[in-house]
This record gives structure tokens, sequence and C-alpha cells, in this order.
């Protein structure tokens, strides 16, 4: 499949009125453990943001229903009418495809499987809806108003729970055949056994790199002996007592930090992208990127690679699938426009 423009936001068979003028549309982020969503005006200004959470609900018409929920409270905060919502976009984290509106499969969070997000949203909410893989989004929005703006070829890494890639070529978002491209997290690194993961676990780099990869890591390796912390820390609180100067802490960012910039490396080998941004609340911890630039640069200090942090924070997807709906919400008002000047001149 040849690279998707990024303002490709598939088709849709809902309606919307022909102006946006004084209208609005919903950003979604949908998480395995929290879902956020943002309201918007046209311009890409957020006026307001709900948080709810998804720990333990697996049921994608549950999802839609919270999503429903919080689209009518953030209305009402606002005081807004909710007729002016003019379109949505969510962020799932798995594999997507953007033509159909489905989403294929999730992580071992959700555990969708060819769930009809789309459809299901537009149905809902009456608006014309697009979806996409969260990391898409956040790679979307770096490209639009983040790290990336003023260049076109870039790999956005997301590390948090998980890891996952939005690949950017020629300044257009590359999802590939399946719809797989930037799965990332399942490459095959040093360090983990090259059997098939089963489907919807997590993979060989999510295992050292990921948050949860990297909380087991520290736990399989803790001892009295070894360190006086504790044993349940997350990925952030580890890198914290790495740069306090604890010894164990820092053997496990170091395995974090190596893993990675193979990974980074074969991809820039590969696809020879400039850059490279980290996001995600592990990916954008200080004590890992500068880990990360360091073993790239001992590795080949004539790399031409580029390695910075997201401008946006863990805000990236939310902002990206604020985006995506104000572009499909111009892409419908085009489309009317055309038919009605097809239809003016026909009388």
């Amino acid at each position: 499949m040849s690279p998707q423009k990024l303002n490709d936001t598939g088709n849709s068979t809902a309606t919307m009125p022909a102006s946006r003028h004084n209208q609005y549309v919903i950003g979604v982020d949908i998480g395995g453990t929290n879902l956020r969503i943002a309201l918007a005006d046209t311009t890409g200004a957020i006026l307001r943001m709900h948080n709810v959470s998804t720990v333990g609900i697996h049921d994608a018409n549950l999802v839609v229903s919270l999503i429903c929920k919080g689209v009518d409270e953030l209305f009402r905060q606002t005081q807004l009418p909710r007729n002016q919502l003019c379109a949505i976009a969510a962020g799932a984290p798995g594999v997507t495809n953007v033509d159909d509106g489905i989403v294929i499969a999730t992580s071992y969070l959700m555990g969708w499987r060819d769930v009809p997000l789309r459809a299901m949203l537009e149905s809902s909410l009456g608006v014309p809806a697009a979806i996409d893989n969260d990391v898409n989004m956040a790679a979307f929005a770096e490209s639009r108003v983040g790290a990336a703006s003023t260049t076109r070829d870039f790999v956005f890494l997301a590390i948090g729970t998980g890891v996952g890639a939005g690949i950017i070529l020629d300044g257009r978002l590359f999802r590939g055949m399946n719809w797989t491209a930037g799965e990332v997290g399942y490459m095959l690194v040093p360090g983990i056994p090259v059997a098939a993961v089963p489907s919807g676990e997590p993979g060989g780099l999510e295992h050292l790199v990921g948050g949860e990869g990297i909380k087991s890591q520290w736990q399989r390796r803790w001892a009295v002996a070894a360190t006086s912390l504790p044993k349940e820390l997350n990925a952030t609180q580890i890198f914290e007592h790495a740069l306090a100067g604890d010894s164990l802490a820092q053997s496990v960012l170091d395995q974090a930090a190596e893993t990675l910039s193979y990974a980074i490396y074969n991809i820039y080998l590969i696809l020879n992208c400039p850059l490279f941004v980290l996001g995600g609340g592990v990916g954008t911890h200080i004590a890992l990127y500068d880990a990360v630039v360091r073993k790239i640069q001992d590795r080949d200090p004539r790399t031409g690679l580029k390695l910075i942090r997201s401008s946006l924070g863990t805000d990236a997807q939310l902002i990206g699938a604020v985006r995506v709906a104000i572009a499909l919400a111009e892409t419908i008002e085009i489309a009317a426009a055309a038919t009605q000047r097809v239809f003016t001149v026909s009388e």
C-alpha cells in the first residue's frame, strides 16, 4: 500500500453542516487504562478536556458509551450547543483499518478484534468520524504543530506501557499493506526469545523498553542485597532513581537504552529518516533520552540521525485526534461545496 496522505481520514457516510463557522470537533484518545476526550474549535484550540478510567473495561460498546457521555458533559460544561459538533476522531491502541473504520486488533490491555469503531461513533453521535492508530495520531500532531513540523520524513516513537511508531515519509503517514507499519514493539532484539509472540501479547522490544517491560526487568533483578529501593516501582520511578545513583536502577536504564538504540539505529538504516521523535510518558523521560543519544553517538558519531523529545508530550495523541477531526470536517465541507457547484451549474 502506498503512503497515506496526512489528511486521509477515510470515507464517511455521516452528514454534517456545509459551513464550519462556530462549530466544534472532538478528539479522543482511547487508552488501556484511561479515556481522554477534548473539545476544540476548528482552529485546533482545545476548550476543555474530559478524562475517565477504562481499567477493567474491554467492551467496545461501553467505551463508545463513555465517549458519548464525555462529549455531552463537555458541551454542558462549556454551555455550547451540542448541534454545533461537526466531526470526531479517535485514536485506538492497535492495528486500525483507516479506510473501513475498523479497529482490527488492540493491545493486550483491551483485546478488541474487528471493532467497527467509526460506524459506532457515527451512529451514536450523528457526525462524521475518523479513526486511526493512536501513535499515528501523535505523529500527525507532531507533523502539524509539534517537534517535526519542519520536516517531511521522521519517525515518532511512543514509549509508554508499550512501544509503537508512527512513520511519516515524504510528508505522508505510512501505514503499510496490512495497516501494521510501525508495530515496532514486536521487533526481535537481543536477550529476548525468538519464538512467535501469541496474539495480543507484548512483543520483544516491549519486553525491554516498554513501561511494563522495564518494571518487569526491575522486579526480576530486584534483591535486598542489590538495592535499598522497594520492589514495586514503575519505569519513570526507576529512571529517577538511576539519576540519583542507584546502581540497579542504572543497570535497568542502561539495558533499556541500549535496546532502544539498536531499534532506532536499525530503523534509521532502513528508512534513512533524519529525525526520530521520542514520545510517551516513558520515552520523554530525560534519563532515557540522554542515555539513548549517547549510545547512538558512540555507535556511529557520523550518523545524520537526530533524536529529540516530543514537544507535545503525553497530549500528542489527543492533539492529533483533534487535528484529524478538523481535517475530516474540512474534507467534507470541500466535497459539499463542490457538489453544490455542480448542482448549480446543472440548473
